[in-house]
């Protein structure tokens, strides 16, 4: 499965963004799919995930309540709508497929991923 993730911009704090993540292949439905963010100086961190079928879904402390993800097996996406943003959410953000529970990478690559900048 290879995933390609767009949607980033520059935004104020307070303001929303919708990642999407875009993934090639016949068996995005069959895993489990995540979002992860790594800002400057930081390690990468997980940020929410959902699993094959979108009826389990995960947050992030950090994230809960502001960010939603969600996923269209038809369209083989998987997005992340993020609301109430701050600048601590600056970050690039990646999506990648997931082993559920870990969070693990499932392919262990992550791709260009896209940058979310948030202005105070």
């Amino acid at each position: 499965v290879r995933l390609q993730a767009f949607g980033g911009g520059l935004v104020e704090a307070g303001g929303s963004l919708r990642l999407s993540c875009v993934a090639s292949g016949r068996t995005f439905d069959s895993y489990a799919m995540g979002w992860f963010r790594r800002a400057p100086g930081k390690e990468r961190e997980f940020a929410a995930a959902i699993s094959s079928r979108g009826d389990a879904i995960v947050y992030a402390d950090s994230v809960k309540g502001r960010f939603t993800i969600s996923r269209d097996n038809v369209k083989n996406t998987v997005n992340l709508q993020m609301n109430s943003l701050k600048p601590e959410d600056t970050a690039v953000y990646y999506c990648a497929a997931v082993r559920w529970g870990t969070w693990a990478n499932t392919f262990g690559s992550w791709g260009q991923g896209t940058q979310v900048t948030v202005s105070s």
